[in-house]
């Protein structure tokens, strides 16, 4: 007991002007205070336990916590890394893919190059012995052959001209395909695009494949106005959507019968202030079960070492960074149709 109370008790029993009922009273109220006392220590004292292994347990959990922060900044370090370390991986990709899609314009540039300088060589040949001649009548005195003959060579020289111009704009095409991409918009003509990249595509297919052949028409809309692009980028869509197209028609020749005829249709029109690009081929089609997945990096349904997977998934970034909007319509045995669609304005 309190030390205090008992002191207290002792001084009630000796108190002699208290009857017995009011010192047993008074007894029972410090014996209650005792009690109450014991019970409020008691507490006391388990608080300050709670207290005390709260606090070691809070110091465990700062600690603890500390170790989780520095483990955290470690592992977003590492991360920070890995991610640096994937867009540099993204970007080898992405110029691997380009050229990829470069090394199979080469063939076709080749071809198509040398048309128009076959011509420039003709012309110029020919173009010499006219001058020869125009020069033997001028001896001659002949002002009005020799005239004439001063007019052949002014027309083989517009000819000339011509199939310059068109030799440089094939080398241009090839040069602004395999430029590192500036990301500038130009006002770009896109029957004139698709139209170059498709002869590019289909002669760069014959070059690495003497066996392949396919039909290949256009259906181009001639009042498209010029709309701005990044033509190396929408290039680049174009000609992987042609390059699938002749590897489908080309895939099912091997399986069909004699009468089946490979054919690939580029085509494009305006519809609602937009311009559609449209590439159609007739070969297998897209399964169903696959066609969610075309637009997913790295896939492919291209035997190995035929494909890296990214075409279809860096047009869609494309298409996409432009306003647009690339879509598939497939139908498994009959053949397949992508369509572009960009903004005009």
């Amino acid at each position: 007991m309190n030390r205090h109370l008992q002191n207290i008790i002792i001084f009630i029993e000796q108190d002699a002007h208290l009857s017995a009922e009011e010192k047993a009273a008074l007894l029972k109220q410090v014996k209650d205070a005792d009690k109450e006392l014991e019970i409020t220590s008691f507490k006391l004292d388990r608080t300050e336990k709670v207290k005390r292994t709260t606090a070691i347990l809070l110091e465990e959990t700062i600690q603890e916590l500390e170790q989780k922060r520095k483990a955290i900044e470690e592992t977003n370090t590492a991360l920070q890394k890995s991610l640096e370390e994937l867009k540099a991986a993204q970007q080898q990709l992405i110029q691997s893919e380009k050229m990829a899609s470069l090394g199979e314009l080469t063939a076709g540039i080749a071809h198509e190059i040398q048309n128009p300088l076959n011509f420039v060589n003709n012309f110029s040949e020919v173009s010499n012995e006219l001058i020869d001649e125009m020069n033997e009548e001028l001896e001659k005195g002949d002002i009005e052959e020799a005239k004439a003959l001063a007019a052949d060579v002014k027309q083989n020289l517009e000819k000339i001209n011509h199939h310059g111009h068109r030799a440089a704009d094939i080398v241009k095409g090839m040069l602004q395909h395999s430029r590192s991409n500036t990301g500038q918009k130009e006002p770009t003509d896109i029957n004139a695009l698709c139209d170059e990249y498709l002869r590019l595509a289909y002669h760069g297919l014959r070059a690495k494949d003497k066996s392949f052949n396919a039909k290949f028409e256009t259906n181009f809309n001639s009042s498209i106005p010029k709309i701005n692009v990044v033509p190396q980028d929408i290039g680049r869509v174009i000609l992987n959507l042609i390059n699938n197209a002749f590897f489908a028609v080309s895939d099912k020749k091997k399986t069909a019968n004699e009468n089946y005829e490979p054919a690939v249709i580029v085509s494009t029109k305006k519809e609602n202030g937009k311009v559609l690009i449209s590439v159609r081929d007739n070969g297998n089609g897209i399964p169903a079960t696959i066609k969610d997945k075309i637009f997913q990096p790295f896939f492919t349904t291209k035997p190995t070492g035929s494909g890296t997977g990214l075409g279809l998934s860096l047009s869609y970034d494309i298409v996409k960074a432009h306003g647009g909007e690339i879509r598939v319509e497939t139908k498994e045995g009959e053949g397949t149709e992508f369509i572009i669609k960009l903004p005009i304005a």
